[in-house]
């Protein structure tokens, strides 16, 4: 029970936060998948322009945003503007951008002193393993904790990037995203009283 409220919390948190974000009119992807038809028509910039990052760590949060959830035969994470998001909320939070930056300073260091160049040259091979040794658990090497945490806080705001924009949410078939012209009739036409159903549990 006490999971299920930490967990419902969680998902408020999120919602509020990609909410708040809803209303910048910089995105040239990312757009609220809990915004009403119409409410936030605008004129979208063709490029996006970084509030925080500089180009070349923006291009890195780029990357792991995809590596983390890959297009395939849905759009994934780069075609959701999920980096667009991230860059957003860590342009407003002093501790995020202490944390984001130290993490990608260790992620450079690291991919130069066990690739021999900067992470975004690796191959997407190198890229691949480099980031599970971050992300799995049977797989930590010693001397990694810091990447660990910031791997950890990167797939954190892609995850809730990407399924609060309307492109996560699609994925998803969130019933939010339906518009009816008359309300939807109830399916249990033969129960109206709806007695087949379980008690609630709280």
């Amino acid at each position: 029970m006490a999971g299920q409220n930490i967990e419902r919390r969680e998902i408020l948190r999120m919602l509020a936060m990609a909410a708040s974000a809803a209303a910048f009119p910089g995105f040239s992807k990312w757009s609220f998948g809990g915004a009403s038809p119409g409410s936030l028509q605008q004129i979208r910039p063709a490029l996006y322009q970084p509030l925080f990052f500089g180009a070349s760590e923006y291009a890195v949060i780029e990357r792991l945003t995809e590596m983390i959830i890959p297009a395939d035969e849905t759009p994934g994470a780069s075609e959701a503007g999920v980096a667009e998001f991230i860059d957003l909320m860590v342009s407003r939070d002093g501790n995020l951008q202490r944390d984001f930056r130290g993490g990608l300073a260790w992620l450079e260091g690291h991919s130069r002193k066990t690739g021999g160049r900067a992470f975004i040259k690796l191959s997407e091979q190198e890229q691949t393993a480099m980031l599970e040794r971050l992300a799995y658990k049977s797989k930590f090497k010693p001397g990694t904790e810091r990447g660990r945490k910031f791997f950890g806080l990167v797939r954190e705001y892609t995850v809730m990037g990407f399924y609060t924009s309307e492109v996560g949410l699609k994925q998803l078939d969130f019933p939010g995203l339906r518009f009816y012209a008359a309300s939807p009739a109830c399916p249990h036409t033969d129960d109206p009283e709806h007695r087949h159903l379980p008690p609630p549990r709280y």
